[in-house]
């Protein structure tokens, strides 16, 4: 068996005195997509954190293409090829979204193209000359998530990308998820919408006050939600 692409040991993070990871041990294959579920306050979001390197306390092992992360500092994580759409998008509201388009450096290997980039968001062919500030939610969610695409990085970090989004818009990212698949990229998918999520993920960690408590292939989920509805609360 090949290495995964993106694999996590014993990893332990704190923001300040505050120790919020407990030994995340996850392993992510290449082209795989797998997506972290938990209630709120878990440890979702700072695990992508901690892995992307923008927490900094932390202890135990990530490596991601055969590569020790722990060292590596922030500036030069997308470099290797990791790429992070946190929830608040972080797009420039000011400049248009083809500006946004044409900011991020190609850091490696692979990066879109804007011409594909219209191609895979149809949506942000149309907005194109629109400042951000005139973007609906779902068409943030996007520009945030093209961003990433035009670096080059093979593994993507997403925290709720269908958080707050219209279900038309929600199936539209579901469709672009799927397109990445195809094209063989990996995702690390936070999401609390587990629904939209088997749609999408190849597996599941459930996540629960720092560690994960269960891993599972999205077969058998079906088995799994008396104890998604009792963890998640839905």
């Amino acid at each position: 068996m090949t290495a995964p692409l993106l694999e996590t040991a014993g990893l332990q993070a704190w923001y300040g005195e505050s120790h919020v990871l407990h030994g995340v041990d996850l392993h992510v294959n290449e082209g795989e997509m797998i997506c972290i579920l938990g209630r709120n306050g878990m440890g979702k979001t700072t695990t992508l954190r901690t892995i992307m390197g923008i927490l900094r306390k932390r202890t135990g092992r990530i490596t991601f293409a055969g590569q020790d992360m722990m060292s590596v500092p922030l500036h030069k994580t997308a470099r290797a090829g990791l790429g992070f759409v946190p929830e608040e998008r972080g797009i420039f509201a000011t400049l248009s979204v083809e500006e946004n388009l044409m900011l991020p450096p190609k850091v490696a290997d692979g990066g879109m193209s804007v011409a594909e980039i219209y191609d895979l968001f149809p949506n942000l062919r149309e907005r194109r000359s629109s400042p951000g500030t005139k973007l609906s939610g779902g068409e943030q969610q996007m520009l945030a998530m093209a961003r990433i695409l035009r670096t080059g990085a093979r593994c993507l970090l997403l925290d709720e990308p269908t958080e707050g989004l219209a279900p038309v818009i929600i199936n539209a990212i579901g469709d672009v998820l799927r397109k990445l698949k195809q094209r063989g990229m990996t995702v690390v998918l936070v999401e609390q919408n587990f629904r939209f999520a088997a749609k999408v993920a190849d597996r599941f960690y459930l996540m629960d006050h720092g560690t994960m408590t269960a891993e599972f292939p999205v077969s058998d989920l079906p088995n799994r939600m008396d104890l998604l509805h009792r963890e998640l609360g839905v």
